[in-house]
């Protein structure tokens, strides 16, 4: 329960699809238009708490889904390491190999992203995917009320192996093709944010995206060396783990920034 002091500024509801087949806990926090906020790997940790509180504070209403791990539990090597291997190997929600297809868990997200629009209001939906989710936000799209998808060091698929892995997407054919339509006709754009240097993140993904969606993809891609200095690992994590915080003048604060202005003018906050 000392995890969850984390959380503490934030209501707590359960939420299940409308298809009954995941039940998640979801956090919720602030007024305005919704943005919904994707942990990364190992969990919701207090990291990814403290941007949540940045959005709210910005006019918008933060949801926190806990897809897996302990809420509010800060990261440890261990820790990460547990609920990695457990996500690979145990849980059908989620697909971390294949180079074209989304992860289940985002039928899910979607119908929390149309039941959140009509609760909160506003032009649409934001919603930020890390790491391990980080596709999640793209994937997403399908859903008509998202319309600010922020991908941070999206990781899935898995590199290694294969050249295909390192420059996939992570998500469907039709899943690009409806973004692509909706980018259009609609105007909208998303972002894509990483560490250069980054294995979880190569450079041929990110090639990919801009390829793909050319225009409409806003790449942020910031030098390894201007990442918070982490001894569990290489710069990985945009805005959470690897953000100095200390520096409004420098690369991972603007790209901070630049994310929860995206929100604020996509949703109308």
């Amino acid at each position: 329960m000392a995890y969850l002091e984390a959380l503490k500024a934030y209501t707590r509801f359960d939420y299940t699809d409308p298809k009954g087949r995941w039940t998640r806990p979801v956090w919720r926090r602030g007024a305005g238009p919704a943005v919904i906020i994707v942990h990364e790997m190992p969990g919701l940790h207090p990291l990814v708490i403290r941007f949540a509180d940045r959005v709210a504070a910005a006019g918008m209403t933060v949801f926190l889904p806990s897809l897996f791990g302990e809420p509010g539990r800060p990261v440890s090597s261990g820790y990460a390491l547990r609920e990695m291997l457990t996500a690979i190997c145990i849980r059908r929600e989620f697909n971390v190999w294949s180079t074209d297809r989304s992860s289940p868990i985002v039928d899910w997200l979607r119908a929390l992203a149309a039941q959140v629009h009509v609760e909160c209001g506003g032009k649409g939906v934001g919603a930020v995917g890390m790491c391990f989710t980080g596709n999640f936000a793209l994937a997403m799209m399908t859903e008509p009320s998202v319309v600010a998808p922020v991908l941070s060091q999206p990781s899935m698929p898995i590199p290694g192996g294969s050249p295909r892995r390192g420059a996939g997407m992570g998500v469907t054919p039709a899943e690009v093709a409806c973004a692509k339509r909706r980018f259009s006709e609609e105007d909208l754009t998303m972002i894509g944010q990483r560490f250069h240097g980054d294995p979880f993140v190569p450079g041929a993904r990110f090639d990919t995206f801009k390829r793909e969606f050319g225009e409409r993809f806003e790449a942020i891609e910031i030098e390894a060396k201007d990442a918070l200095p982490d001894s569990r690992m290489a710069a990985h994590s945009v805005l959470t783990l690897h953000l100095v915080d200390d520096d409004p003048d420098g690369p991972t604060k603007k790209a901070e920034e630049r994310v929860i202005d995206f929100f604020r003018q996509r949703t109308g906050a």
